[in-house]
């Protein structure tokens, strides 16, 4: 008996010993799994967190390419307001120098006409003094007939020269007037912003 009793011990601490190496595989297996899953846990939320820090950048680049976007679109409002708004200032200094070439064209032409008037005038009295002069019967009397029209040619000439003066002043005080408004409208319009 002592033989088997030997054996069923031995068998017992074999079994035993087997059985704390089957506990020792299954706590290794078990810690191995365990670390595994832990593992996975780790690269989950390692995952999660690198993809929700992916979207949160993804959508701060979206809001800052929002709001570049607005800001770009806002300053290309102004520019085109600004570009409109001197594109309309431009067409009124094209409009006040028409204005102002219309003025002096007119002004000038009522000045020669005047100056036409006023020669054929000169001419006509000249003929009438030559005539007159043909008349004469005395030197004195061609001498005081030649006096009276110069004297006379001198008058019209100064009152001549003084009314073609004041029509010049006053045809360039007409013709710059549409200049000078431009000119105030620019400084009140621009000189602000200078």
């Amino acid at each position: 008996m002592r033989g088997r009793i030997g054996i069923v011990a031995t068998d017992t601490r074999g079994v035993t010993r087997m059985s704390t190496k089957i506990k020792a595989t299954e706590t290794v297996q078990q810690a191995a799994e365990a670390t595994v899953e832990a593992t996975k846990a780790q690269v989950a939320a390692g995952f999660e967190k690198t993809l929700t820090s992916m979207k949160e950048g993804m959508e701060n680049a979206a809001k800052g390419f929002e709001a570049q976007q607005a800001k770009v679109k806002e300053q290309m409002a102004k520019a085109m307001k600004t570009t409109e708004e001197m594109m309309a200032f431009s067409q009124g200094n094209f409009e006040a120098m028409v204005k102002a070439g219309q003025i002096f064209t007119a002004g000038l032409q009522g000045i020669s006409k005047q100056i036409a008037s006023t020669t054929q005038a000169s001419v006509e009295e000249t003929v009438a003094m030559t005539k007159a002069l043909g008349g004469v019967k005395s030197v004195k009397e061609a001498v005081d007939l030649q006096t009276g029209y110069a004297r006379a040619m001198m008058e019209k000439a100064v009152a001549e020269t003084g009314r073609i003066t004041d029509a010049s002043l006053k045809l360039t005080e007409q013709t710059i007037a549409p200049l000078t408004a431009r000119v105030t409208l620019a400084v009140e319009k621009f000189g602000a912003a200078i």
